[in-house]
């Protein structure tokens, strides 16, 4: 049992060694000055690696299912070293596209697998009362590992160079790797076990499909997350909108993180001040299109600072906030798969919706946002999420 019990500290400190991305906070410049390419191609790439996450999600569902999530996350690790190596080999368009594919595999592997890992071996121990604080735990861990990295990445930036900048992650990726070996699997009773493809394929989707609750919380939480997701590239060319000094925008981003932390890590609280886990989820969702209208109407620097730094942070926690209560729906010997085909939805949103955001952020920055956020805000109104399906 003990070794169950230390896969929860061994999968936070895992957390914090693969989300050090030195990169976060100059990212824009290492694909527009180091790379060479524009806006449009940056979410065209990020294009290119949500259909690689999505072509992955099943096959790589399966991996952790079959072989195990731990295996799974170790595997993970591995290919986005392959990734983040190709990526620094020259500014190559080419080169960024295979090294994007790389890593949504990389991403893949470790999407749905962590949190089925967390949840199952909280179950060994009996205890998955505590799995939505587990899950925000392991997310606000990894949180500070972008909070942390992203200011040593604009030092690196500016003292050493922008790929090196890239290449740099590779350490902590490997350290991460190490970590990895060390995971005890939490093995479950599995039917089927040599089922082909297929088979999971189709099994893992009608269940989704056939699971009225679960498929209203997987819509939320997927539509409002990736909306959510265009904070994380466009606050950037809102701070250049408003006259921001490129040196900042790493401090910007560790700012946004710690309050994603003080939200996940005060979750309990956060439902007392909303009345309930409905209300913090409904106005969660209101606050991130909210601000995301504002940040459209104004370029004075104080409220820009609100709507990435609140807005931001409301809405990319989410999807952790979901996070117990999907797999309370979800039986052990299909939880990854499931989960990965929740992910391959997000993905699939996505790979559309970088292509438009990008063109819409061509035209105007100001008209993107203000879309963005009507979008979240009528789609909150509509599909309203009852507190009788918030099962922990």
């Amino acid at each position: 049992m003990n070794a169950f019990k230390d896969n929860i500290w061994k999968i936070y400190l895992f957390s914090f060694l693969v989300n050090l991305f030195f990169i976060t906070g100059v990212l824009v410049p290492f694909f527009t000055d180091w790379g060479g390419i524009s806006f449009f191609q940056i979410l065209l790439l990020q294009s290119v690696f949500m259909l690689s996450i999505f072509l992955s999600e099943v096959p790589t569902g399966v991996v952790a299912d079959k072989f195990g999530r731990k295996h799974s996350l170790i595997l993970a690790v591995f290919v986005e070293i392959i990734a983040i190596i190709t990526y620094t080999l020259a500014p190559q368009f080419m080169y960024f596209i295979i090294a994007e594919i790389l890593w949504g595999v990389g991403v893949a592997l470790l999407s749905g697998a962590d949190e089925a890992f967390v949840y199952d071996s909280l179950k060994k121990i009996k205890n998955t009362k505590q799995a939505k604080k587990i899950f925000a735990n392991k997310e606000s861990v990894g949180l500070v590992g972008i909070m942390v990295a992203a200011p040593i990445g604009s030092f690196i930036a500016a003292t050493i160079g922008l790929r090196e900048t890239m290449l740099f992650i590779t350490i902590p990726m490997f350290l991460a790797l190490l970590v990895g070996l060390t995971f005890k699997e939490p093995k479950n009773k599995k039917s089927k076990e040599s089922r082909r493809y297929l088979d999971v394929l189709i099994n893992g989707t009608k269940y989704l499909k056939n699971h009225k609750i679960l498929r209203m919380l997987a819509l939320n939480v997927v539509v409002l997350s990736a909306i959510a997701y265009f904070y994380l590239w466009l606050y950037q060319p809102m701070l250049q909108q408003a006259g921001v000094d490129l040196v900042y925008f790493g401090w910007v981003h560790a700012t946004m993180v710690i309050a994603e932390i003080i939200i996940l890590t005060k979750i309990e609280f956060l439902e007392k001040i909303f009345k309930s886990k409905k209300g913090l989820l409904f106005w969660g969702a209101i606050i991130t299109g909210g601000l995301m209208i504002v940040g459209g109407l104004t370029t004075f620097l104080p409220v820009v600072l609100l709507v990435i730094v609140v807005g931001g942070a409301f809405g990319l926690t989410r999807r952790t906030m979901f996070a117990s209560y999907l797999n309370k729906y979800i039986p052990s010997d299909k939880r990854a798969t499931v989960l990965s085909n929740i992910s391959m939805m997000n993905r699939f949103l996505l790979i559309i919706a970088n292509i438009f955001v990008g063109l819409l952020v061509e035209w105007s920055l100001n008209y993107t946002l203000i879309i963005l956020g009507t979008i979240a805000v009528v789609f909150t109104l509509v599909f309203r999420i009852e507190e009788k399906h918030l099962i922990e």
